[in-house]
């Protein structure tokens, strides 16, 4: 068997493994409640600008990921998490508030990554948590392609060891 594939494998797995980057930022106060700086932006609407994903789609070129273990991180950790918690009272339009929490976190709570939690507080406010384990993925609700491509890399590898 050739060492080879073994090695390419190993220089990928240690390379993401040796400090994972994850998106920082944090949503606490309503839409209209002006936190932001206003926006003229043509394809989005004149706004506030949102830049943690809170009422419009997250824009991972605006925020730059952080390493967990660095002096940056609010939040020293090995998981990413992104955390969304939304009021209990109609439509989003409808004066429904929401809050978007993205940062490092050193442990999952269920134990596992890749997975989410929800479930409703007592006071009606829905909250859902998704952990993760690779750089930035906390940026949507998908595996990043990082993720995807060491996996498929792998399978090729060890696919191709065995046949040769």
């Amino acid at each position: 068997m050739e060492i080879w594939p073994l090695i390419l494998i190993l220089v990928f797995v240690v390379e993401q493994g040796l400090a994972i980057k994850c998106y920082q930022c944090s949503s606490t106060e309503d839409q209209r409640q002006p936190t932001g700086v206003w926006s003229e932006d043509q394809y989005t609407q004149n706004r506030y600008e949102d830049n943690c994903g809170v009422y419009w789609p997250f824009e991972p070129y605006r925020n730059v990921p952080v390493e967990c273990n660095s002096d940056e991180s609010h939040n020293p950790g090995t998981f990413c998490v992104k955390i969304v918690k939304q009021g209990p009272k109609g439509f989003i339009w409808d004066g429904r508030w929401r809050m978007v929490i993205r940062r490092c976190a050193s442990v999952s709570d269920t134990g596992v990554t890749g997975v989410c939690n929800w479930g409703v507080l007592e006071n009606g406010v829905y909250w859902e948590e998704c952990y993760c384990s690779s750089d930035g993925c906390n940026s949507a609700d998908f595996l990043s392609a990082n993720t995807s491509f060491s996996l498929v890399l792998a399978v090729i590898t060890l696919l191709s060891a065995k046949i040769l």
